[in-house]
């Protein structure tokens, strides 16, 4: 799609940060604040332990001006003990049938509560940029100043990292959204409504609205899953009703949530948006550890994720903020992108009408030189229980029956 045109800010480096793990065994984590450094690596802190969390967001038609708030020092998260999360709650999610897909229509429905967030370092001052790149006139008057190929490349962290060429591309330039699978069914946890009447395209740009009565919408990006890879989207989420969470996540092809796993890595709790959280599922009770950041996510920001044999990796505007190196709670099988702004009702108060925009979304594969080792593999007993239990009930208490897309 098409986005709004203009240098990004770059975010102020972010300290990486290691999330504690809580698996279905025996001990806690030990949690700690947050702390600052002035340098990207040298921060070392402990988050708490992730209870649960909750559930999708998109970009605006063009690239502000105003000033981005660089993302503050992450929180980091260093297990020494681990301890089951609490469960997140699951949602029952039809998905639309993806006519153009080679491979099974897909529904992401990450459903959560709010966990008990840490700290968040306070961000540094945001630094104003200029709506367009300083110009290098030639001798004939042409701008010969190289230009970003997509808004806010040159902070992504595919340009920053060197991911190479992305293998699946969508800048939102086509109104009817081929590749997706639009939602078309109940909310999250069967409450409100999820439909394609709240999604829309304009000037290359995403937007996904909520109402008053929890109507909203999710979709799937279908046709070409991958185990391990990257993604990026670039997003921004006005302050909004505190029922509603954007997200960007990873959800399991294989429709076999929460053995499957699931990496929400962005997913905006915080209804000012100047927070930004990040949790990763695991296991057959829904296991979970968690990251969060500072950053005023009413500004367009680059999200992105890498998930390798290796661990997990989370950035923002190409800073790592978050990353896990506990290969025992990785995904076992091909995931895809999902984008959600999902509904969680609070008694019966009115609600404000909430939206997110997203400016476009990239996949890349792994290099195969970074695929060997590590990692869980699903095997011929994981994959035939990954079969087993797809459309059981999640092992979550008061959770409803998943199952398979499309139904």
């Amino acid at each position: 799609m098409s986005e709004p045109v203009g240098a990004d800010s770059a975010a102020s480096d972010a300290a990486v940060s290691e999330p504690a793990t809580s698996a279905p065994a025996t001990s806690a984590p030990v949690t700690s604040a947050p702390a600052t450094s002035a340098s990207a690596t040298s921060a070392s802190a402990t988050s708490a332990p992730a209870t649960s969390e909750p559930a999708a967001s998109e970009p605006a038609a063009s690239e502000p001006t105003a000033s981005e708030p660089a993302p503050s020092e992450p929180t980091s998260t260093e297990p020494t003990s681990t301890e089951p999360a609490a469960a997140e709650p699951a949602a029952a999610e039809p998905a639309a049938t993806d006519p153009t897909s080679s491979e099974p229509s897909a529904t992401c429905d990450p459903g959560s509560t709010s966990p008990a967030p840490s700290a968040p370092a306070a961000p540094p001052a945001p630094q104003a940029r200029p709506a367009t790149p300083p110009s290098t006139q030639g001798p004939g008057g042409q701008d010969d100043a190289p230009k970003p190929a997509y808004p806010g490349a040159e902070t992504s962290a595919a340009a920053l990292h060197g991911w190479g060429e992305p293998n699946k591309v969508d800048d939102f330039d086509d109104p009817g959204l081929p590749g997706w699978n639009i939602y078309d069914g109940p909310g999250h946890a069967g409450k409100g409504i999820r439909s394609p009447e709240a999604v829309s395209v304009k000037d290359g740009v995403l937007t996904i609205n909520g109402d008053s009565e929890g109507k909203t919408a999710g979709m799937a990006w279908t046709g070409a899953s991958q185990k391990y890879g990257r993604w990026e989207g670039r997003v921004r989420a006005p302050a909004s009703d505190p029922t509603y969470n954007a997200l960007l996540l990873l959800w399991p092809t294989a429709e076999n949530f929460p053995i499957g796993g699931e990496i929400d890595f962005m997913e905006m709790t915080d209804h000012t948006r100047q927070t930004t959280e990040l949790f990763l599922h695991y296991g057959h009770d829904n296991s979970q550890v968690q990251g969060e950041v500072a950053i005023d996510a009413t500004q367009w920001h680059n999200w992105a994720v890498e998930w390798s044999p290796e661990g997990v990796v989370a950035y923002v505007d190409g800073k790592e903020w978050w990353r896990t190196k506990d290969t025992s709670i990785l995904p076992p099988g091909p995931m895809h992108l999902c984008i959600q702004l999902d509904w969680f009702p609070e008694g019966d108060g009115k609600v404000k009408p909430s939206t997110m925009e997203v400016d476009w979304v990239r996949q890349y594969p792994l290099p195969e030189s970074e695929k060997g080792g590590g990692g869980r593999g699903e095997g011929l007993v994981g994959g035939l229980l990954n079969r087993l239990t797809e459309g059981a009930p999640d092992d979550v208490p008061g959770s409803g029956v998943r199952g398979p897309s499309g139904t």
